[in-house]
């Protein structure tokens, strides 16, 4: 019997056209919680994104579920505890998608010290009446070349990060659970503790996941070690207590601040939106490139149909979840 796979998104097509090979796939588009907890029963596996929320309530409803392949690098949206609980597995993506964010994290930083925004909005405000209004003006503008780049997780994107910035002439620290001796080797980063890169760098890059652990890891009392230095994020909104950033702007002790992410999101209306000169802010797409969506699709995929084949896939999130319940138990294909 084929397996039943369910897709909560728009995915693109050329993926889809890969999966439907070994599985029947049914689409309910941006469900509701209620509406998945209706469904999810009938599937042995589910592609989701970052838009989908696949809470514990929803996962004690799939009894058949076997995998949970998140079309994202980040799986936040995903109660993973249950999921491995219940045995079953949850898989991320990496590949293009970490180069697209590390590509857009690069263009936030180059927007946030060059004001990049603010002088589109300058020029089309019909504010250009002389070169001397420019000059006189924007004498704050600094450079990216020759500053010291701290950057705060380095997995895929964060190494994508330190191999561009390396290439401005920048000097790379970081801190993350562990060291990571290829990237030291390849670029020159210097491993230090979360505080010391705090404290040593000119700009900051956030490239955490959202876990318990790293929730406001930029706090009011970690963001004093930010005055006179730049904070760019584009992990996750969580990991910036949003108010001490609105309170370290207003008092002039945060030169910048360029964020893709926020703690609530969508956002209509935020604290930030008067410091048009000192933020830079996106909406949640440093991924959205044409070639990063195709190729999460294909690793989607990918990463599902590998679980229903009984293998383990390189990005399996759940590890302990092999001793609760082995590939060959979940073997379809």
């Amino acid at each position: 019997m084929r397996p039943k796979v369910a897709v909560l998104f728009k995915m693109k097509s050329k993926p889809l056209e890969e999966l439907k090979k070994y599985a029947d796939v049914e689409f309910i588009l941006y469900p509701s919680v209620e509406e998945l907890k209706e469904r999810i029963g009938e599937f042995d596996g589910v592609i989701v994104s970052p838009l989908n929320p696949f809470p514990k309530e929803v996962i004690e409803r799939a009894k058949k579920l076997k995998v949970i392949s998140c079309h994202s690098a980040g799986y936040d949206h995903v109660d993973v505890e249950e999921a491995t609980r219940r045995g079953i597995y949850v898989t991320k993506v990496s590949g293009w998608l970490s180069e697209a964010v590390a590509e857009f994290a690069v263009g936030l930083t180059i927007a946030l010290l060059r004001k990049i925004a603010y002088t589109d909005r300058f020029i089309r405000s019909g504010k250009w009446d002389s070169h001397k209004t420019v000059w006189g003006g924007f004498k704050e503008i600094e450079t990216v070349y020759g500053k010291k780049v701290g950057i705060l997780g380095m997995g895929a994107i964060g190494k994508a990060i330190a191999r561009r910035m390396k290439t401005m002439g920048t000097e790379i620290l970081y801190w993350s659970r562990s060291r990571k001796e290829d990237i030291e080797r390849e670029v020159g980063a210097v491993y230090k503790p979360l505080e010391d890169v705090l404290r040593e760098s000119d700009i900051v890059i956030l490239a955490l996941p959202a876990t318990p652990e790293t929730y406001h890891i930029i706090n009011e009392e970690r963001i004093k070690l930010l005055e006179g230095k730049y904070l760019v994020n584009i992990g996750r909104g969580t990991l910036v207590d949003e108010k001490a950033v609105v309170k370290a702007l207003e008092e002039g002790k945060l030169k910048g601040y360029a964020t893709d992410v926020f703690e609530k999101e969508p956002v209509q209306e935020h604290e930030l939106f008067k410091y048009e000169w000192e933020t830079v802010l996106t909406p949640h797409y440093a991924g959205l490139s044409r070639e990063a969506m195709e190729d999460m699709g294909f690793q989607a995929v990918k990463n599902l149909l590998a679980v229903l084949r009984g293998e383990v896939p390189k990005d399996l999130v759940n590890r302990e979840v092999l001793k609760i319940r082995p590939p060959e138990e979940v073997k379809m294909l």
